[in-house]
């Protein structure tokens, strides 16, 4: 894709960047005191490290990994992640596929029902490429005929698995018995290609408590349940894991692996962070790679900072950013309220977040930092 000359799009980028390409402005051998504030930058070193510690634990134990694109949807990410071994990279909506597949991606799971008919016209003809694997998802009966009227004329059939859902989840078959009626369907389709199992365990359950725990194990024993009572043309994919609990995943489905293929789809633990699944992740060692960075702006009365950064600069719906120096209690759409006597007027504050997948997507562009020199820059595509 071309590169873009900087300019003021590129948020808090110095001005002496502007008219720039990119390849330029880091051969200048920019450091992070020439950017303004406020900032999100990614740490090289620790998205290294949790790259290859993910790598190492999925292939220890015969799993695969396609994780989810739709987290920092940067392709320079997605190379990153697929270099290091991941079978593919997930997506969540039809745009996202499109976009991925302009990018060169070739395997693709859509971790989604698709049904829109202008989606489905767009698959059947980008299917005439062989080299293309796609497989998504499916919960009803009524997505199947969805499914086969949008896709008449396609290439050749669409790779679907069918999802099995949980109680007050989001989507999927509720039930056994459901999914199975659903996976009959599929089956009876032409345009259809039925070649697995898949769900997402991460809305059942929000904290690692024994109830969380074991609401999971229940639901991952049922996508084996259905496994078992399918009869399978071929070698199944199980695909369930998000980046919260892939270890009961691999618990659960890890069994299944010399007969089937196991995908999962964490996609969090590329970036990390320090807030939700600092605290979740079933796996220590990952380090956060992102932080915000913001301006002491004003000291309005005792024990209170007022920062330049705020709602729409950093992630906010998982937890608010945090800091060393006392607790932000408070966000505006371009502030935040620091607790503190510990800052004076000017003071840049490194900021802890929470939840990459809101994080990136307030920025078009991201320095990525070794030490404080800027040794990359990402561009996002929400």
């Amino acid at each position: 894709m071309t590169e873009l000359l900087l300019g003021p799009w590129a948020k808090s980028f110095p001005a002496s960047s502007w008219g720039m390409t990119q390849r330029e402005f880091l051969e200048s051998k920019p450091h992070l005191a020439a950017f303004a504030t406020p900032l999100l930058t990614l740490d090289a070193a620790a998205m290294a490290n949790n790259v290859a510690l993910m790598a190492q634990w999925v292939g220890q134990r015969n799993l695969h990994i396609a994780p989810h694109g739709k987290t920092t949807m940067a392709p320079q990410l997605w190379k990153q992640v697929l270099d290091a071994g991941a079978w593919g990279i997930t997506l969540a909506t039809a745009w996202q596929v499109q976009f991925a597949r302009s990018m060169g991606i070739n395997r693709i799971l859509l971790a989604n029902e698709l049904i829109d008919p202008v989606a489905l016209r767009w698959l059947g003809v980008e299917l005439a490429d062989p080299s293309f694997e796609f497989v998504c998802w499916v919960d009803s009966v009524e997505a199947v005929e969805l499914m086969r009227t949008g896709l008449a004329g396609a290439a050749r059939p669409v790779d679907v698995l069918v999802e099995l859902g949980g109680e007050r989840g989001r989507t999927g078959a509720r039930g056994v018995q459901q999914a199975l009626t659903v996976a009959a369907a599929i089956d009876a389709a032409p345009e259809l290609r039925l070649v697995g199992v898949g769900g997402y365990e991460g809305s059942l359950a929000r904290a690692r408590t024994p109830e969380g725990i074991a609401t999971v194990e229940r639901y991952l024993d049922d996508i084996v349940a259905v496994h078992d009572a399918v009869q399978w043309g071929q070698r199944p994919i199980l695909s369930a894991g998000g980046s919260a609990w892939f270890d009961l995943v691999a618990a659960k489905l890890g069994p299944l692996v010399g007969g089937a293929t196991v995908i999962l789809r964490s996609g969090a633990y590329q970036v990390h962070d320090d807030g939700f699944y600092r605290g979740i992740t079933p796996q220590p060692g990952f380090r956060s790679a992102m932080h915000g960075w913001a301006r002491v702006l004003s000291r309005p009365e005792p024990g209170l900072a007022i920062l330049d950064g705020g709602k729409r600069d950093f992630a906010y719906d998982e937890g608010i950013p945090v800091s060393e120096f006392g607790i932000i209690d408070k966000l505006n759409d371009q502030h935040a309220y620091l607790r503190s006597d510990a800052v004076e007027v000017g003071d840049v504050v490194r900021l802890g977040l929470s939840h990459p997948c809101t994080a990136l997507d307030k920025w078009r562009l991201i320095p990525v930092l070794d030490g404080d020199e800027v040794v990359d820059l990402v561009r996002t595509y929400f």
